[in-house]
């Protein structure tokens, strides 16, 4: 492998160390949390110069589907976590064999495979959408009848922002409306597809817990985040939602995060539908809905989830201001974001910026902001502001807009 360096001798020998499998922005965020920690992060990066190669001394440049570059990784360190969940299932009990893998590959199989997190659900009494597995377009289009004539259909594996989910519903002769465009979906995915009856929700939740082996849980509130096309604009914390609903999400995912043995960070992504609350998505690291956490509460998600998985005593979750927003930049006007710099510190002073090193592409999410505050619409008045000082405008309003 290319790209190793090492910087420091000495004392720093001692430290704990944590390998990471991925080098993106979340990678980069726990490099931020590992350093006044004195933890001794490592990672296998997608390339040198990405997000996290960047920002991660130790880091070595690899695949997370290269068994041999993940082992090696794995011998380095005293514990190994993953920045995301596309790592093959026979690579981490490969590594597990070396190592303690947090999250194990036995938590992990359930946010890597819908319809696998589906049926988990089901047998613990967990609250979902309705659902179907279907194999064709026949399958679906007799399914989609079941759930009302509309419905959201799903790639098991390797979805996110938006990709591999689609809102399908039927022609006037009953079929599946542009069967046609979703035959690739099927003929990659042998187990078949998951099809969700489309809910009627009032708004998005996600709600955060940590776990470390030893079993201690900690939840920060629960989350509003804002969504179109599949794809996180905002996050506001705490959610504006009735205590009832906060409540049953943080007793969920506490659930979900002690049945699955899930050791890190959880985010269960979920619809507040009237007065019921119905899981949506899981994710067994940190997560774009707790990137308030980094200014907004007393331990943030990438600490907390270092602390986890060393299990080390969990931190307090307590939020530092009464109202916390958080608005992501997709992709920019500037071929820098960070000539906006000027004009943004100046104008909100007390904003918090969070660039991640990564070129600018149509909807990448190539930073955040974040503002904090006691009345939540003048918090996201100025995070929103400022978000969209650097951002590419016209295209943020055709992702924000139906």
């Amino acid at each position: 492998m290319t790209g190793h360096r090492v910087v420091g001798t000495g004392a720093a020998e001692a430290a704990p160390r944590v390998g990471v499998v991925g080098g993106g922005q979340l990678a980069r965020m726990m490099q931020e949390a590992a350093i006044p920690l004195g933890i001794d992060l490592r990672a296998l990066v997608e390339a040198a110069d990405g997000s996290a190669g960047q920002a991660v001394p130790h880091s070595r440049v690899g695949q997370a589907s290269d068994v041999g570059a993940v082992e090696d990784l794995a011998r380095q360190v005293d514990v190994l976590t993953v920045e995301h969940e596309h790592v093959p299932d026979a690579v981490l009990r490969a590594a597990e064999r070396i190592v303690p893998v947090r999250p194990g590959a036995h938590a992990l199989a359930f946010a890597q495979d819908k319809l696998g997190m589906r049926r988990r659900m089901d047998e613990l009494g967990v609250p979902c959408p309705r659902w179907r597995r279907v194999e064709d377009a026949a399958q679906c289009a007799a399914a989609v009848r079941e759930f009302g004539g509309q419905a959201v259909l799903k790639t098991p594996r390797d979805g996110y922002d938006g990709k591999g989910v689609a809102v399908v519903d039927l022609d006037g002769r009953g079929r599946l409306r542009g069967a046609g465009g979703f035959q690739s979906w099927f003929a990659d995915a042998p187990d078949g597809l998951l099809l969700e009856e489309r809910v009627g929700f009032s708004s998005e939740i996600a709600q955060l817990v940590a776990r470390r082996p030893s079993g201690q849980i900690a939840s920060w509130c629960a989350v509003e985040t804002i969504q179109r096309r599949g794809v996180c604009l905002e996050t506001v914390a705490p959610a504006t939602v009735e205590p009832a609903v906060a409540d049953e999400a943080r007793r969920i995912a506490e659930r979900v995060a002690e049945s699955l043995d899930v050791v890190g960070v959880l985010a269960v992504e979920m619809f507040v539908a009237e007065d019921r609350v119905l899981v949506n998505e899981l994710a067994m690291r940190p997560h774009n809905s707790g990137h308030w956490t980094i200014d907004g509460a007393v331990t943030s998600q990438f600490e907390q989830h270092l602390r986890a998985v060393l299990d080390l005593p969990l931190g307090s979750t307590a939020p530092v201001v009464p109202r916390t927003v958080m608005v992501n930049v997709l992709t920019s006007r500037l071929p820098d974001p960070r000539r906006a710099y000027p004009e943004a510190m100046a104008a909100y002073p007390d904003v918090k910026f969070h660039a991640y090193g990564k070129a600018v592409a149509p909807l990448r999410k190539i930073g955040h902001v974040t503002a904090g505050g006691d009345d939540v619409e003048e918090v996201r008045a100025r995070a929103e502001a400022v978000g969209e000082l650097p951002a590419d405008v016209e295209l943020r309003l055709s992702v924000g807009h139906e």
